[in-house]
């Protein structure tokens, strides 16, 4: 492939207005969505849910509500902003009524930005404290450790409610230092090693963006082709190790008695939702820049099956590594079997600890996870930046600066998130900023094309663009299929769990794995009064 990125022209619109720059080449622009999409959840999250909700019996639920509304809400939004050339609030002047539904897809983003970027830096972190010859969480002799710190052999013998692993307590206490904190109202100073590290992505972030896709459209040759490599490298080192096949096997073995339970269609609901990245405005920001004619059909089920292909194959790395810790330490599968950051800042770099030349491992793994947070960063940035832009139009002159003014102000907010009582505010942002209300976003952004704007006007639009109609296939699941999809995942996610201090101490068990101090402590530790709502 020829890496040389030819320069980013404008072009002329249908009104005969000069428009916005577009892709260099359509593969940075598959790319850039590629990138976008296939994010950290893709490893810690899918890989899970598939062990928990009956193997290789979960892809039914999940490949079915794939195909009646993944694949047909992410094929919307690359034609809603291909055919309308403008971000996610400019393309509502095709049903003006709606536009709110845009500004509020980019203030979501925005929100997603203050808490998603620390995670990256967390994973900055993670890479220097790599480059040493034995790895800072092997054992209990650091400063941080606690008395209740103990290796996988102590805990045989004792309770895991009061014990910790050496890699659990440098991530809660050498990275996070909760144990600085007594709650939300008590945050401290922001952290200066966290701190470094959060500067160092916003750096990144703004050099990768401040042009536009001229930039971006570099760097997503990097950061969306490296996790695969690292992935793949990752798998054939898994393999190798002993218990490694009864992970995967775990991880694919197929209970279709599992199906009757309707946890686990809505939780492959929920997990099609979030894992296309449908509702954050991306994905028309990014479709906005083609050119006018392309071929935005292919390029949805082309980037779509990828994503999901990219789910599956990482349980397979995941899960060796899985099936390794509980061989290596004699515990059931479930034992060390994790989702979210507790899985990629725990159990993960437990699992490399153990091996010959772990710091070559560990910095190869904590390189991945920058590469795939960094883009899909990146991905949340460009909406919010492409969808002020466009609706303020004296902002085109001065997108460089704008967006600096973007990046530092996600830095300064995000400075509450490195603080020693970071974690408390970070799940707050996690689980509010982006959870029942994206779902919403996208419910009402569905039925605006489909029922106000009319999926026969869109069909035409589409038309126009590619030179035919979509099949009814896709206008039946626009019109019908997808708003119901959508209006009943709204409906179980907004029921789930309802007590506000509830749902933020069942998030933070997720991180904080083995020491269930929040689960003892839910408002107390919080801060929240129990009549809360």
């Amino acid at each position: 492939l020829n890496l040389q990125m030819t320069p980013a022209a404008p072009q002329t619109s249908r009104s005969g207005e000069e428009e916005r720059e577009t892709w260099g080449k359509k593969i940075d622009f598959l790319l850039s969505v590629i990138g976008f999409a296939v994010d950290l959840a893709n490893v810690w999250r899918f890989p899970y849910l598939c062990y928990k909700n009956g193997g290789g019996a979960f892809l039914v639920p999940y490949l079915f509500f794939m195909l009646i509304a993944g694949m047909p809400l992410f094929y919307m939004e690359l034609a809603l902003g291909q055919y309308n050339r403008e971000g996610a609030a400019g393309v509502w002047k095709i049903c003006p009524i709606f536009k709110g539904v845009g500004f509020t897809v980019i203030l979501i983003s925005l929100y997603v930005g203050f808490y998603y970027n620390v995670i990256i830096s967390w994973a900055l972190f993670y890479l220097f404290s790599s480059f040493t010859w034995e790895l800072p969480w092997v054992h209990c002799n650091n400063t941080w450790n606690s008395p209740n710190c103990s290796d996988w052999a102590d805990n045989n013998t004792v309770s895991d409610i009061y014990t910790a692993t050496p890699a659990q307590e440098y991530f809660e206490r050498g990275v996070l230092h909760i144990q600085d904190s007594n709650g939300i109202d008590d945050l401290g100073r922001p952290r200066w090693q966290l701190t470094a590290c959060l500067a160092v992505v916003i750096v990144l972030l703004y050099f990768c963006l401040w042009k536009g896709v001229k930039t971006s459209g570099k760097v997503v040759w990097i950061t969306a082709t490296m996790p695969y490599l690292v992935l793949t490298v990752l798998l054939l080192r898994g393999v190798t190790l002993p218990g490694a096949i009864d992970g995967i096997k775990a991880y694919l073995s197929v209970d279709f008695l599992r199906l009757c339970d309707a946890k686990v269609w809505i939780e492959a609901a929920t997990q099609i939702c979030f894992s296309l990245g449908v509702g954050f405005g991306v994905l028309i920001a990014f479709s906005s820049y083609n050119k006018f004619s392309n071929n935005c059909y292919r390029d949805a089920i082309i980037t779509s099956s990828i994503n999901s292909l990219t789910s599956f194959f990482s349980g397979f790395v995941v899960f060796s590594f899985l099936g390794y810790m509980s061989h290596k330490h004699n515990v059931a599968l479930d034992k060390v079997a994790r989702d979210g950051a507790g899985l990629v800042f725990v159990i993960y770099p437990e699992a490399i600890a153990t091996l010959p030349g772990s710091s070559v491992w560990a910095v190869i793994f904590f390189i991945m996870l920058l590469t795939l947070g960094i883009d899909s960063a990146m991905g949340g940035m460009e909406s919010v930046i492409t969808g002020l832009i466009d609706e303020f139009k004296f902002l085109h002159k001065h997108r460089e600066l704008f967006t600096l003014f973007i990046v530092v102000s996600t830095f300064l907010i995000s400075l509450f998130c490195v603080t020693s009582g970071g974690m408390y505010v970070f799940t707050l942002l996690d689980h509010f900023a982006a959870g029942t209300s994206i779902l919403f976003g996208v419910l009402i952004e569905a039925i605006g094309i489909a029922w106000f704007y009319g999926v026969d006007r869109f069909s035409d639009d589409i038309k126009e663009m590619i030179g035919h109609r979509p099949g009814r296939y896709w206008r039946l699941c626009w019109k019908f299929v997808s708003p119901c999809f959508l209006l009943v995942s709204f409906g179980c996610k907004s029921k789930y769990c309802s007590h506000p201090c509830l749902r933020m101490t069942y998030h933070m068990n997720n991180y904080f794995v083995g020491t269930n101090f929040f689960f003892f402590y839910p408002c107390q530790v919080t801060g929240f009064p129990l009549h809360f709502h």
